[in-house]
């Protein structure tokens, strides 16, 4: 049997119903989660790690960064075919695209959540890990990136997000659609990819902002950010790539102090670009220096500027890591 390598980091798949707060909290370790799912065992041979018990809101850019260094020392000490790394679903989508960043290997490494604790009947975790051992049991899934799968859904980190508070088919990749699908235990991919990169660095700087813009927003947050010594700003525009013109003085104020500002749109769906010349639109923005992302979102786009801003300062360089996929 092949060896797969599961790694604990806690989030919903470990939780169960507290009988003193009547809510759901980290309980189990990875050993005993996969005593509850003995069938894991039966497909291949797998290696766990307890990361952690973490809620997804408890995980930040540096235990991502610790997460990531800690797969790749696992993966030079022992062969694996593949990675599976569980997590809580509310940030799972920045972890999965930090460590799609951040890890360069063909295997696959797959990372799955829960919706369900396992304190209800309906609890999902079992089948999510059922799937993603599937999936890096089947050698069409090399070379993919990290992939996420809920519900049966495979889809590329670098273009899935949760769309759902509680649906068990929360997450969904809204501008090309899912990779493929695991159907009872057959792994089918449709597509590849659409576009996939490696920024090698064992230095991040999680000191940046991110701001949505919304209806009348004026200058004040933007300088704010800028004043309080943020190293870079992610703006969610208006619809491709705009802003209101109060919003744009307070992105030139930003630009003018040297922090790099990349502008992403707060639809969920969609790229940015500057096709629009009035006050406050994105040719302005362009041209005052902003950095247009593509199809990733704010939160993507955080990730991503977090880690360039630990390769380099150069507004050029941090320039082509954003629009670099624009020319393929």
């Amino acid at each position: 049997m092949k060896n797969i390598l599961v790694v604990f980091t806690g989030g919903t798949f470990s939780m169960m119903i507290d009988q003193s707060t009547g809510g759901a909290i980290p309980r189990y370790s990875g050993g005993e989660l996969l005593d509850m799912i003995p069938q894991a065992k039966r497909l291949a041979e797998i290696d766990y790690y307890d990361f952690g018990k973490y809620p997804g809101p408890h995980v930040t850019p540096k235990l991502m960064l610790q997460l990531s260094q800690k797969i790749k020392q696992l993966l030079a000490e022992k062969h694996y075919d593949g990675v599976i790394v569980t997590h809580g679903t509310d940030t799972l989508e920045e972890t999965a695209y930090f460590l799609d960043l951040t890890i360069n290997t063909e295997i696959p490494i797959v990372m799955i959540g829960s919706m369900k604790n396992s304190s209800e009947p309906d609890w999902d975790g079992p089948r999510n890990l059922i799937d993603a051992i599937h999936i890096c049991l089947n050698d069409n899934s090399k070379n993919l990136g990290v992939l996420v799968c809920l519900n049966g859904e495979i889809n590329a980190a670098s273009e899935v997000t949760k769309i759902y508070s509680d649906s068990v088919e929360s997450f969904k990749s809204l501008d090309f659609g899912s990779l493929g699908f695991v159907q009872n235990g057959r792994v089918i991919y449709n597509r590849l990819p659409h576009y996939l990169e490696k920024i090698e660095t064992d230095v991040i700087d999680d000191n940046v902002d991110m701001l949505t813009v919304y209806a009348g927003m004026d200058e004040k947050f933007f300088k704010f950010s800028a004043d309080s010594g943020a190293s870079g700003i992610v703006v969610e525009a208006l619809g491709v790539g705009n802003v209101p013109p109060p919003a744009f003085e307070g992105i030139k104020y930003a630009v003018e102090k040297g922090i790099p500002v990349v502008l992403t749109s707060r639809c969920p769906a969609g790229e940015t670009d500057y096709i629009y010349s009035y006050p406050g639109a994105g040719k302005h923005l362009h041209d005052l220096g902003v950095i247009f992302a593509d199809y990733i979102n704010g939160q993507k786009a955080r990730i991503k500027l977090i880690i360039v801003l630990g390769k380099t300062r150069d507004i050029n360089q941090i320039r082509k890591y954003f629009e670099a996929s624009r020319n393929k």
